[in-house]
């Protein structure tokens, strides 16, 4: 008797439908999504003509702001012309701070070795009575947060010129020079930086055994390149020897 083969046929052309149904699934959700898209930014650019002025002249408004912005793709930093740079002008705000936060940190770097923290940058500027104001703001300066100033560093970090932030322990440095921080280099400031192992600022390589277990052989392989590039001082004292960051001293 002969046997049917059954359902071989139905099976490819129900596998085939499946797949072009899922396709025009996707098709959906994307069509989708770049709707709600698109409507989150009218949203955005509704917000921002409504608190312009709180955008431009509160540091913390503003910084909840651009966090507002990130998840859309929304870069009104980099917009210096156009819908966002002609309506907020904050990439020009944040361009002239940059400049002159990129002039602390050269004019500085023969004393640190080009690492300094964002509150002193934010002192010296205060204390030269440095201020930046909007096109549209008649003259009216607008004051700067050091989360302004960290974000205008990541403005010239694209530009490849070695800026970048760091965090150590509790306090945001700025490092100014192109060369790269290793695991080991960042330890060592971390302990310079808690003062629960000596002065606040200031390593020996015991302290570095006593907070990290190194020999002293890793502790000065980690120090000879900070020392070499003045990012570290070094103390001689009753034949201790003492490594100052002087990036770490509070004003």
């Amino acid at each position: 008797m002969a046997h049917r083969r059954r359902g071989v046929g139905v099976g490819r052309a129900g596998a085939a439908v499946y797949a072009k149904k899922a396709e025009e699934l996707r098709a959906t959700s994307l069509a989708s999504a770049m709707e709600t898209l698109e409507k989150l930014e009218v949203k955005l650019a509704e917000f921002a003509k409504t608190h312009k002025h709180a955008i431009q002249h509160d540091p913390a408004f503003r910084a909840k702001f651009l966090d507002m912005c990130a998840p859309l793709g929304v870069d009104p930093l980099s917009a210096e012309k156009g819908f966002w740079g002609s309506m907020l002008g904050i990439g020009e705000f944040y361009y002239e701070l940059s400049v002159k936060v990129a002039e602390v940190c050269l004019a500085s770097r023969s004393r640190n070795g080009g690492i300094i923290r964002v509150s002193e940058v934010k002192d010296i500027l205060t204390q030269r009575g440095t201020k930046f104001s909007f096109a549209d703001s008649k003259g009216k300066s607008s004051s700067y947060s050091e989360e302004d100033i960290i974000t205008s560093v990541k403005k010239l970090s694209k530009l490849g010129s070695g800026f970048r932030t760091i965090k150590v322990g509790k306090a945001v440095l700025i490092v100014s020079v192109p060369e790269e921080l290793d695991d080991d280099h960042m330890e060592v400031m971390n302990v310079a930086e808690d003062d629960g192992y000596g002065p606040y600022g200031m390593v020996t390589t015991d302290n570095m055994s006593d907070a990290l277990g190194w020999d002293e052989d890793r502790s000065k392989r980690a120090l000879e390149l900070l020392l070499g590039k003045g990012m570290v001082w070094l103390d001689v004292h009753r034949g201790e020897k003492k490594y100052w960051f002087p990036s770490l001293w509070k004003q």
